[in-house]
């Protein structure tokens, strides 16, 4: 009896987080209103050099993002004069839990009821509720070489972002984190997951240059400037990358 009523409870709690969450994102599909992106700074290793950056963090640092999303609506006819509206929260001394990547299915819905009920006990945000919120991880670049892979969930209307502790850093953060949002938006990944090359034509900024390469700017979904036929380079800034017609298919700026 009491193995059928835990089962129960579980399946009302998922039945509600899914009514919510579908909720959620017919509202964000719509692009009525700004979006609003709440960002929930971490010190990942709790280094002096993570702590000093995320408590110097502004609200400037994210500006860039909220003009990316304003030039590239314009493009696609978005009548929204503001797209996206970027928060930042108060940080978050507590880390999120990992993403349990090439994990069964059954370890995904768990990681993400757990990072869900985290998030909620977590929640520093006082302002405007979020329609999306990114928990983004900053590491001391002098002990982290190589960042873990981010994640975003378009189900759960949220991401876990790793990040660099580094001014220098701020505009391919930017990218980062940018490239997680659009993930909860429904956008995919364009780039061979094998190589990390991007996929032609739709992780091409401009698939109808002539010639090819090298291209002058990124696919944001893809994240790298195609070179040649074997290189590419990570963009290093909101500048460098536009949202490609099937990624603004994605996100139901076109039909």
């Amino acid at each position: 009896m009491w193995r059928r009523l835990r089962i129960g409870i579980l399946l009302l709690i998922l039945a509600s987080v899914a009514q919510s969450a579908w909720v959620a994102r017919t509202r964000t599909a719509e692009w009525k209103t700004s979006l609003r992106v709440v960002v929930y700074p971490i010190s990942a290793d709790a280094s002096a050099t993570s702590t000093q950056y995320v408590s110097e963090l502004r609200k400037a640092t994210f500006e860039p993002i909220e003009a990316f999303f304003r030039t590239e609506g314009r493009k696609y006819g978005v009548s929204l004069s503001d797209p996206v509206e970027v928060f930042l929260a108060p940080a978050i001394s507590s880390r999120p839990p990992a993403p349990p990547f090439g994990g069964s299915t059954l370890r995904i819905i768990l990681w993400s009821l757990e990072l869900r009920y985290w998030a909620w006990r977590h929640d520093t945000h006082n302002g405007p509720k979020a329609d999306v919120r990114l928990f983004v991880s900053y590491h001391d670049p002098s002990l982290t070489a190589r960042l873990p892979h981010s994640a975003g969930l378009q189900k759960g209307l949220m991401g876990v972002v790793n990040a660099f502790a580094e001014t220098g850093q701020d505009g391919s953060n930017n990218v980062v984190i940018t490239h997680e949002l659009l993930h909860t938006l429904g956008a995919t990944d364009k780039y061979d997951p094998d190589g990390n090359l991007p996929l032609f034509p739709d992780g091409f900024a401009d698939p109808d240059a002539r010639p090819r390469y090298p291209q002058r700017r990124a696919e944001i979904m893809a994240g790298r400037i195609p070179i040649s036929e074997t290189r590419a380079e990570i963009a290093e800034g909101m500048k460098q990358v536009v949202i490609g017609a099937k990624t603004a298919h994605e996100i139901s700026w076109t039909k």
